[in-house]
């Protein structure tokens, strides 16, 4: 029995876990209370857990060769050569290319992601590992992340910052040889800042994360690492400093060479400067010689569409941190070093230093995150046709993150448990009978209820409310009701009430009975965007004053586990940003394999995922023909109505003599088949590294 407690300990420090739902289940089949007690973390969860029940539920329920399988099935997956990189490339056991990103979204129980950044980011670092690349990241370990949304009695959102304990999460502090953490330091005007080092295993991925609370720092410079996107704009440029020059150090001290460096987004740009810094050390060379020498071998990958998008720091901020610094370590004189996040081929950031600009001037490979996106980027940035022009590479998900237990099961019965490897699997999954298509969309739906009814009683017992209350949170949601879903950031342009603007038409729709819908929404606004936090509250008021308790519900506290449950169950995926505000956008991605459909303004991705047969679109106004705020929601509003009413309702309820949905399932298989091939992070890496990765020498 202690070989499958070690097992299960080895499992739950590897975040291999996060995309397999069999050792999931396993967890939930232990113990499924204490599972949710512990926040879906295993390190915790085996710290806690009593090691005689842990024992007799194993041999009771039989779990031990379910256990050993998992184990086999992971350690196959960690050791195999027969990866893309190796098969296609050849063998090495040394990281090549360093990606850095200011948030992960790894899993629930990592509190370093606030949105779709982190997401995207942790799916990189997934497909990574599952492709066999190369590549070692880099990271800030916030002590409270971001944080947990409350909804107050008076129906606004309020946030709470709970501290993690990083010692019962799988992570691992990194020691040196005599057991003591291995720090690394950054001269700040009048202290040094330290940093210790956190190591985050994913599949064959290491992640490194910086936490500055250590004894060494002040209270002040102990919290840069506290909060997740929080404090003021010098707390901003101290974080940025320690993710880029603190994060260059950090493979320093590891010994990690790399041959390319991804910066996802500006947040890490501050990395040119430290590797500018050390070719002039190494190599004797003057500042210019040596930025003409690591510029090949940087990429940037922007994910924002608007100037305002982008972090620019004062000039006196940045002259408190980099005067003495472009001075003693880059032999340079400061307007040289402030120039290069200050103009860009004539673009100036006006008294400001432009982190965007900064990883421009200083980067070979430049994307965009959607082909939209990509055009916008080169309309904003003119760059001069003397030096490579701004690419794009559309985002993707990690697919087998976002599969619900229910999708999987369906697709290894059909196609073997290794199921995702198959060739042409997804064309395979289209041709499916149309029964069980659709009763793998029922099941998807079903769960859905059944979690936001647990979630929405657990809330209620807890606030100690009546047992009339919690009987009524029992008949939330209609598990075979058009269920459509709205859940991300609750960003402004994003719009989430945009479906509200017509309450008349929208009443008529809630109370058809012969064809019902049901809305579900969650998502949080940043503390400082009270807009966002307005939008929330007027979801919630109209769910609650309108007779609308049973079939609009808001799912509070947004994260990675709310996003899985309703990705999967949703029969609609609705997303309206204001066009072309949404650089790409992911969260429609992930519902695709669980046979969800999108319903979208064609903004990011989807204007090249929508056909008439993978989904919808809400018809928009072009922005550059000069169209009010007002004008644009109106137009748009009606479109997303007209396109429920006539087309995407009728459609879920038109059933042939079976009780099957024909057109719809034909709509599933369309999206399936066409989609899930392309949107993912398998291509999206692979194509990073066809396209930039491999082109670094």
């Amino acid at each position: 029995m202690q070989e499958v407690l070690n097992q299960l300990r080895e499992l739950s420090n590897n975040l291999y876990w996060t995309w397999n739902n069999d050792f999931m289940a396993i967890m939930e089949e232990i113990n499924g209370d204490f599972w949710k007690w512990s926040s879906k973390n295993p390190v915790k969860f085996f710290e806690a857990i009593d090691k005689q029940y842990l024992f007799d539920i194993i041999e009771k329920k039989n779990l031990r060769y379910r256990i050993h399988n998992l184990y086999r099935d992971y350690r196959k997956y960690i050791t195999s050569k027969e990866t893309y990189f190796e098969k296609k490339y050849y063998k090495t056991d040394k990281p090549e290319i360093c990606y850095l990103s200011a948030e992960y979204g790894l899993s629930k129980s990592l509190k370093f992601y606030s949105g779709g950044l982190g997401t995207l980011s942790g799916d990189h670092l997934k497909s990574a590992s599952d492709l066999g690349i190369p590549l070692v990241a880099v990271g800030l370990a916030y002590s409270h992340g971001y944080f947990r949304q409350i909804i107050t009695d008076d129906l606004h959102q309020s946030e709470l910052y709970e501290q993690s304990d990083f010692n019962s999460m799988p992570m691992k502090l990194v020691l040196d040889e005599e057991f003591r953490p291995v720090k690394i330091s950054i001269d700040l005007p009048g202290r040094k800042l330290y940093a210790q080092i956190w190591q985050l295993n994913i599949g064959r991925i290491k992640l490194y994360m910086l936490d500055t609370f250590v004894d060494e720092n002040t209270v002040d410079d102990k919290r840069i690492t506290d909060i997740l996107y929080g404090g003021d704009v010098e707390k901003r440029i101290l974080q940025e400093i320690l993710l880029g020059i603190g994060g260059m150090r950090v493979l320093e001290a590891l010994g990690i060479e790399p041959k390319a460096f991804h910066i996802n987004e500006g947040h890490s740009a501050f990395l040119t400067f430290e590797r500018i810094k050390n070719k002039i050390v190494n190599d004797k060379v003057s500042f210019r010689e040596a930025k003409d020498i690591c510029y090949y071998s940087n990429i940037f990958t922007t994910h924002t569409p608007v100037p305002a998008g982008i972090d620019i720091f004062p000039r006196w901020m940045f002259e408190k941190y980099f005067g003495a610094y472009a001075a003693e370590e880059l032999k340079v004189d400061f307007h040289t070093l402030f120039a290069e996040g200050n103009n860009l081929y004539g673009q100036s950031a006006g008294d400001g230093f432009n982190m965007a600009y900064l990883a421009i001037n200083n980067s070979n490979f430049i994307n965009g995150v959607s082909k939209l996106h990509g055009e916008i980027s080169r309309k904003m940035w003119k760059l001069p046709e003397t030096r490579t022009q701004i690419d794009s590479i559309t985002n993707g998900v990690h697919t087998k993150t976002y599969l619900s237990w229910v999708s999987d099961k369906v697709y290894a019965r059909n196609f073997g448990k290794d199921w995702i490897e198959v060739e042409d699997v997804w064309q395979k999954i289209a041709q499916l009978p149309d029964e069980e298509l659709w009763i793998l969309r029922n099941l998807n739906r079903k769960k859905l209820v059944e979690f936001v009814r647990g979630r929405i009683i657990d809330k209620e017992k807890l606030l100690h409310e009546s047992e009339d209350k919690i009987a009524g949170a029992k008949k939330l949601l209609d598990e075979n009701a058009l269920t459509i879903g709205f859940a991300r950031r609750f960003a402004t342009y994003k719009r989430g009430t945009l479906i509200l603007r017509d309450i008349e038409r929208l009443h008529k729709l809630l109370d058809d009975k012969d064809r019902k819908i049901q809305l579900i929404f969650s998502g949080k606004a940043h503390p400082r965007d009270d807009g966002g936090k307005n939008y929330i509250s007027e979801i919630l008021k109209f769910a609650s004053s309108n007779g609308f308790k049973k079939n609009i519900v808001f799912i509070d506290n947004y994260d990675m586990e709310v996003a899985k449950r309703l990705v999967s169950g949703c029969d609609i995926w609705l997303n309206n940003p204001r066009r072309p505000l949404e650089a790409s956008g992911t969260s429609g991605m992930k519902t695709i394999a669980n046979g969800g459909l999108n319903f979208s303004i064609l903004d990011g991705w989807w204007v090249e995922g929508y056909a008439e047969d993978t989904g919808w679109k809400i018809q928009s106004l072009d922005n550059e023909e000069g169209y009010s705020d007002e004008q644009v929601n109106e137009f748009e509003s009606k479109s997303l109505y007209e396109t429920l009413e006539n087309e995407i309702i009728p459609m879920f309820y038109d059933r042939n003599e079976a009780g099957l949905p024909v057109n719809w399932i034909k709509k599933m298989r369309g999206s399936i088949s066409k989609l899930a091939p392309v949107f993912n992070t398998g291509r999206m890496v692979r194509e990073y590294h066809e396209k930039f990765y491999s082109k670094v020498k």
